[in-house]
């Protein structure tokens, strides 16, 4: 009996508690293992959320990592266990400086000399003070709200990053009805209209911040962004001519003025942006490296955007196939359709299906994949069918599982586009309509369950359909030869598309 007592006793004083998993927490991180180390912090801080040490660990490596945000989050959590600990009020003010909060930066390092003067941050936080101090002298002060309004504004945000658009516009309109001087939500309120597909509403907000709080960086980004997006030529122009002249001193600025001119190809200007930051030993999300890469490749500085590349797939292995050098430029005219970005807009805007899968197939191609595919309105994908669904996740490099009978098919049918494509690139206007056929057979023949078996005979069908009805003597044995099948192949394949033309119709 006492022995299964003890048994008992031993078992329940080995169950893990959030310090056990503190402890391994902190081993990881002496042997350089970050997401083992974040894995046990997380575990630990469920455990024992009350642990404010715990907590400021768990954000220190949030904070490496560069995800500032929930760093924010964690730490002002840790202060409101313990408001009197120094080392949070430290990095909270350290945060808040990375965040670009310079007045929360300045009041928490201030508290932490109130608490420890001469503690072991003691110069750190000076440094954090002189510097938000800095700032004061060359940014046009706001009107002062409390940290409340900052956090809720934070929570709008994040509901946007979810797609979570009517709360995030309720909650910024609340904000604006209490404090009509706090331009930063009128900003993130017009994104929200912008993402909504309300351009209108999205553009007054912004000219609203201008007229009170002239020379606004963000509401002059989001307008820039607005007119390169909905292709306002004049009126980028202007903007961009603008934007290349300042020269904010912050890094949330610097970061958004950068990311702005790097999306709209001012490459070398974005470059000199976002390596500063870097140079002062910002961190970054996912974002800031990709821009930071696409900057320094299309700037010339190769071997730097693919170090920066390598440091993004590190935070989000999903960017694999976004690379800048994925679109080597000497294979790509700038007069080639897949730089056209008007034209791929305009074939996904399209009304007929045949035409969207064509700018779908064409968007795969393109340099211009993340920002088209970013766009809140030019890719629809509530409306569109299964069949465009798929062709997009193809056309976007998603992989395939291809046991399934379906999905053979449309993999086999995805591969015609693909011969015909290696051997035009890079296409010019005039080759697009031997695609644009392609498509319009490919739509009705896939409707009707057809198999697609020899992608190679088809795309040679396709080819002699085309050019027999617009060049004299082409001959089936010249086009048969070129694909490497025979002429009776060649005709069986020509036979079988025929019936799928438009013309065939009853």
């Amino acid at each position: 009996m006492n022995s299964e007592q003890n048994t008992r006793e031993n078992v329940v004083s080995f169950i893990p508690n959030g310090d056990f998993y503190y402890k391994k927490a902190v081993q990881a991180l002496d042997h350089d293992q970050v997401d083992k180390a974040l894995k046990y912090l997380r575990r630990a801080t469920e455990l024992s959320p009350e642990d404010s040490l715990i907590i400021l660990q768990y954000a220190i490596v949030e904070m490496e990592a560069g995800r500032i945000d929930h760093a924010l989050e964690l730490l002002k959590k840790a202060n409101e266990i313990d408001p009197e600990e120094p080392e949070i009020l430290l990095f909270l003010a350290e945060a808040c400086a990375q965040a670009g909060f310079t007045d929360d930066a300045k009041y928490y390092a201030e508290e932490y000399l109130r608490l420890d003067e001469m503690g072991e941050y003691a110069d750190e936080a000076i440094d954090i003070i002189d510097f938000a101090k800095s700032m004061e002298k060359h940014i046009a002060p706001e009107t002062s709200v409390d940290r409340e309004v900052v956090y809720l504004q934070e929570k709008a945000r994040k509901f946007m990053e979810e797609g979570k658009l009517e709360e995030a516009i309720t909650l910024l309109e609340d904000i604006i009805t209490d404090h009509p001087d706090y331009w930063a939500a009128y900003n993130n309120l017009s994104l929200a209209y912008f993402y909504k597909g309300d351009s209108e509403q999205a553009r007054t907000l912004l000219y609203q911040v201008l007229q009170g709080n002239y020379g606004n960086l963000h509401a002059l980004c989001n307008l820039t962004v607005m007119a390169y997006y909905e292709k306002e030529e004049e009126e980028l122009q202007e903007l961009t001519e603008l934007l290349v002249k300042l020269c904010p001193y912050s890094f949330e600025q610097r970061y958004k003025l950068g990311a702005t001119l790097a999306l709209i190809g001012c490459y070398e200007e974005a470059y000199k942006w976002l390596k500063s930051l870097k140079n002062h030993g910002f961190e970054g999300d996912s974002g800031y490296y990709f821009w930071l890469s696409h900057s320094a490749y299309f700037s010339g500085f190769e071997k730097e955007a693919r170090l920066f590349w390598k440091q993004l797939l590190e935070i989000d292995p999903d960017k694999v196939g976004y690379e800048p050098w994925t679109f080597e430029q000497d294979q790509l005219q700038a007069d080639s359709i897949e730089r056209n970005r008007s034209f791929i807009i305009e074939k996904l805007e399209s009304e007929y299906r045949s035409e969207r899968l064509l700018g779908i197939f064409l968007l795969g191609k393109s340099p211009y994949q993340q920002e088209i595919v970013a766009h809140p309105n030019w890719i629809k994908l509530e409306n569109y069918t299964p069949l465009e669904k798929l062709y997009l996740a193809y056309s976007l490099d998603h992989k395939f599982l291809d046991d399934d009978r379906t999905l053979k098919s449309f993999l086999h049918s995805a591969e015609v586009a693909e011969i015909l494509y290696e051997e035009m690139k890079p296409l010019d206007m005039n080759d697009t309509f031997l695609f644009q056929m392609w498509f319009v057979l490919y739509e009705r023949a896939f409707e009707n369950d057809y198999a697609f078996k020899n992608p190679k005979a088809l795309a040679a069908a396709t080819e002699y359909m085309y050019k027999s009805s617009r060049v004299k003597n082409i001959t089936k044995k010249e086009i048969a030869e070129f694909y490497g099948i025979s002429p009776a192949t060649l005709t069986k394949y020509v036979n079988q598309l025929i019936q799928y033309l438009p013309l065939f119709d009853k």
